[in-house]
């Protein structure tokens, strides 16, 4: 081994250290900047040595392909870094890790066409073909769910024969990949059609899959992505791209799986049970009218509680009201001594950390905030709750009606509190399409209006009292 193929060997080793520290780091809120800094310089280093690889790279032309490809993915991803909100941040993961699916699966057909990885042996045949389609499937699949959360498509689609359809598709993609997998030579055709197949399926797969689930979708097309890079990590014989991709691949797996037990549903209903979709339901819509109040008389009741807890939803990032919320609840309870606390559902708004992320941003301590299974004996005990743009995860129906699309959904016991104050802007459902029952309860008064507007009026009355 020459000392240039050593210095890189032990770049990746400490770039590998980093990645896994990193992400170790980013287990808590309190470590969690921290964290990200320390897994992006572990990339980072990793990147300078690839790229300063003499082994690896066929001349000048090369590196200025690569230094005009990073300048432009570089340049592109810091500036709409800079520019998203917080409220399109899901979209963005979605977008930026169907990239990386796409990135990989190109890397696979690069060596395809080449002739390169059947010059190799069948492993790294084999792991070209897995990449590409894991990859293919990644990139098509995170571009749906990107269009459905930025309502640039029907929330679900579904086609007549849909898993037919699906399990055509799939046979598809398996022979053509046995075939290419038998072949000794560079197959272009069967390369080509293998690879398109592979982006229907991952089309055809997220198009009926409600927007209630699109947290667990992104989480698993992450996994995806992680592992099509790991697999092209082996077919190029790059360390760094294995290391990274399977710990990508094995977070995003477990990730996954934790928010799909957080449903109490498997990962087969999340693909393929059409969550959020009316077919089938027998699910009656609550009795009883909503019962609009007045922000000051939200505020009256909550200043002369003894405790409240918040439940924070995705119409909190829509009105960016975070900060406001937090200026309220200093305000209830610095003046009037109220205890108050925030509850977290596991799958809260778009993406996994949603609502922690928000909260954070507007400096709420972290131990403030409360999980689903530590918030929920105490609701009984509260005097009030107050619940903010969420819908689904605090929906009764999900213990009470057996025909609920959600039935069996673990939520956050809002309705054993005493008194419920939900702020919404309108009547509708949430992004799953079910009624909400809570929203006619008995204990529970409605204040209709922009969240962001609404916590400012609860201010104001607080000031008034």
């Amino acid at each position: 081994m020459s000392f240039w193929a050593f210095v890189v060997n032990a770049s990746y080793f400490i770039a590998a250290v980093l990645f896994i520290y990193g992400l170790k780091r980013m287990g808590s809120p309190k470590t969690a900047k921290n964290g990200i800094k320390v897994a992006g310089a572990g990339m980072l280093l990793a990147t300078i040595f690839t790229f300063f690889n003499p082994a690896i790279h066929g001349g000048a032309w090369n590196y200025i392909l690569m230094i005009i490809a990073i300048a432009i993915g570089g340049g592109a991803a810091w500036v709409s870094g800079k520019k998203v909100q917080m409220t399109a941040m899901p979209q963005m993961v979605a977008l930026y890790n169907g990239m990386g699916g796409g990135a990989a699966a190109a890397i696979a057909l690069v060596e395809m066409y080449s002739h390169e990885a059947f010059m190799h042996g069948n492993a790294v045949i084999i792991m070209a073909v897995l990449g590409a389609m894991i990859g293919g499937v990644s990139f098509s699949g995170s571009l749906i769910a990107w269009a459905k959360l930025e309502g640039k498509m029907q929330k679900t689609l579904r086609l007549p024969g849909q898993q037919i359809i699906n399990g055509v598709i799939v046979l598809l993609v398996v022979v053509l990949g046995l075939c290419i997998i038998g072949s000794n030579v560079s197959a272009p055709v069967l390369v080509t059609f293998f690879f398109l197949a592979c982006l229907v399926f991952g089309i055809l797969l997220t198009l009926p899959i409600g927007g209630a689930d699109m947290p667990v979708v992104i989480s698993m097309y992450n996994a995806f992505t992680g592992l099509a890079v790991a697999f092209e990590g082996y077919v190029i014989g790059n360390p760094a791209m294995i290391i990274a991709g399977m710990v990508v691949g094995a977070a995003g797996s477990l990730l996954t799986w934790l928010m799909a037990t957080a449903m109490n549903r498997s990962i087969g209903n999340v693909l393929f049970a059409g969550f959020g979709v009316d077919e089938g339901s027998t699910s009656e819509d609550p009795e009883g009218e909503m019962k609009a109040v007045e922000a000051f008389d939200a505020a009256a009741s909550f200043a002369y509680a003894d405790s409240l807890i918040v439940v924070p939803g995705y119409g909190l990032a829509v009105a960016q009201a975070q900060h406001k919320l937090w200026e309220f609840v200093q305000m209830l309870h610095k003046e009037h001594g109220v205890d108050v606390k925030f509850a977290i559902h596991p799958v809260a708004g778009r993406m996994p950390g949603h609502m922690n992320v928000l909260l954070a941003e507007a400096g709420v301590p972290y131990d403030m905030i409360y999980d689903l299974d530590e918030i929920n004996p105490e609701f009984p005990n509260a005097d009030a709750a107050l619940v903010i743009g969420a819908n689904d995860v605090v929906n009764p129906a999900a213990k009470e009606d057996k025909g609920s699309p959600i039935y069996g959904m673990p939520i956050l016991n809002v309705n054993a509190a005493r008194e419920v104050y939900v702020i919404k802007r309108g009547k509708g459902t949430g992004f799953s399409g079910v009624q909400n029952a809570l929203f006619f309860g008995d204990n529970t008064r409605m204040v209709f209006g922009d969240a962001k507007q609404v916590c400012a009026d609860l201010s104001n009355g607080l000031k008034q009292l």
